[in-house]
């Protein structure tokens, strides 16, 4: 989060309004729930997830087994099965 002067990009009137509530002090504005974005989405990593687990789902349709996948993806037995068993 960078600090960014009020002056710079609030119009007046706004200022003195917000003045009559806060002087002198950081106030923190959320983006709206809307601007959200998921985890990993803007760095790529839920993509990358996304398609270890799909190759995972596919193994284990062609025949690899639970305990094969596991030691391949270094993922626990428990995680391969939530993989595989999930919609």
């Amino acid at each position: 989060m960078k600090y960014v002067k009020a002056t710079a990009i609030l119009p007046e009137k706004l200022i003195l309004e917000i003045q009559k509530y806060v002087q002198g002090e950081t106030i923190y504005i959320p983006k709206p729930e809307a601007a959200y974005q998921k985890w990993g989405a803007r760095s790529g990593s839920r993509k990358m997830i996304d398609d270890r687990n799909a190759s995972i789902k596919t193994a284990f349709k062609s025949g690899s087994s639970i305990c094969q996948l596991s030691e391949e993806y270094c993922l626990s037995i428990e995680t391969i099965k939530k993989i595989v068993y999930s919609k």
